[in-house]
């Protein structure tokens, strides 16, 4: 099972775009987009210096247009004006860190690609009014236990706003708590301040936050093509209002990554292959999921060993998730409590055909859509895990049961 992945702010580095405008279509898509993103994302992209591109308004945007141009160049679509329409079949989850997900989500299909760059520039605009509110920052903590690293984090007032597994947590605040905290680090741990803007991801974007809520309620939304992963808690987001309302309350929220890659780990994944600027989530993949092939794809060079990482793990992803059927997966792991609701059973939106049943929490099952049952994957009692196919649906009964 091969799964895409989308880094987060601060991967971006000077001439990230150069060598895609070579590849046939890249450069005019990216002068497309530069318009709709209302900055220049080819000058970004090749000839602006680190600094200008660290501003959280242009960042944001030039990280989602590069995974973007990558992921039309990986996956190309039969229409050449068509950019992300057809996922492949094959690919068994997507999931990116942070303003990643956006990414994500149109890799997904839950964003048309013009929707999700108005989206990131709105979030990277709005993120930068909420940072200039206050003096704040954030620090990557490397190593040390993770009880003491939260511990002493607390005791300086500080967010644990990534939870990157792999050893790295990454502490967010006004500048003053953070130097408290350099002075006084966790036992065993290296810290690194970031080139960020301010405390992303914690209660300080809160109107960050408000004005993306106020924005998406009149957004274009799909349902995700595959299993798309949520930096809120890990789980398969399987509804795409759903994912939007993640979206939002993500950017004042603490990004789980630890979780999505425990989610990687749970589904069987295989395989990864990071989008541009690639390089840090496979990183901590190797680190976290040690027996996973990793491929960071960081120029159209590396295109050829994605499309063969690709190929050889096609075989690995059930046929159910053909995009002819809605397939309902588990968000979380747990139990199954499965609705009585025979085969050929017409439901409605919104019908609940169960849920996943935990120690510390239960997880609905809720079709999204009018459909027609065709077929339990899981029975009644049935230990699951996040992503596991529980109910295959379809549009229309008189096309399988005539």
């Amino acid at each position: 099972m091969l799964a895409i992945l989308a880094p987060g702010q601060g991967a971006q580095t000077p001439g990230l775009l150069t060598p895609w405008l070579d590849v046939p279509r890249i450069a005019d898509l990216l002068n497309w987009w530069s318009a709709v993103v209302d900055l220049d994302l080819v000058h970004l992209g090749t000839k602006a210096g680190a600094d200008e591109i660290k501003d959280t308004a242009i960042a944001q945007p030039l990280i989602v247009a590069a995974g973007l141009a990558a992921a039309a160049t990986l996956l190309p679509d039969d229409d050449p004006h068509a950019v992300l329409d057809n996922l492949p079949h094959h690919i068994a989850a997507v999931a990116g860190h942070s303003v990643g997900e956006l990414t994500a989500s149109a890799v997904a299909g839950v964003l048309p690609v013009e929707a999700a760059l108005v989206l990131v520039r709105e979030r990277g605009r709005a993120m930068a009014r909420a940072a200039s509110l206050r003096d704040t920052g954030m620090t990557a903590i490397l190593g040390g236990d993770p009880a003491a690293v939260q511990a002493k984090l607390a005791e300086h007032g500080l967010t644990a706003a990534n939870m990157n597994g792999a050893g790295q947590i990454v502490a967010a605040g006004t500048i003053d708590d953070l130097a408290a905290l350099a002075a006084d680090p966790p036992e065993g741990a290296r810290l690194r301040p970031l080139a960020v803007a301010g405390a992303f991801h914690t209660a300080y974007m809160a109107s960050a936050v408000d004005r993306l809520r106020e924005l998406t309620a009149g957004m274009p939304v799909g349902e995700p093509h595959t299993r798309l992963l949520s930096n809120a808690d890990g789980t398969v987001v399987q509804h795409g209002r759903d994912v939007i309302n993640r979206l939002v309350q993500q950017v004042a929220a603490p990004v789980r990554w630890d979780r999505c890659m425990e989610t990687l780990g749970a589904l069987g994944v295989t395989a990864v292959i990071e989008l541009p600027p690639a390089g840090t989530l496979t990183g901590l993949i190797r680190r976290a999921l040690p027996g996973v092939e990793t491929l960071a794809l960081k120029t159209p060079d590396d295109i050829p060993a994605a499309q063969e990482l690709l190929e050889r793990h096609r075989h690995e992803l059930e046929p159910s998730m053909a995009p002819s059927w809605r397939l309902l997966v588990a968000p979380i792991a747990g139990t199954l409590e499965r609705a009585a609701l025979d085969l050929g059973t017409q439901v409605t939106a919104g019908t609940v055909l169960g849920r996943v049943v935990a120690k510390r929490e239960a997880a609905e099952i809720v079709t999204a859509h009018d459909a027609v049952i065709v077929e339990w994957l899981a029975e009644n009692g049935d230990p699951i895990s996040p992503g596991q196919p529980i109910v295959r649906l379809h549009p229309r009964a008189d096309e399988v049961f005539a």
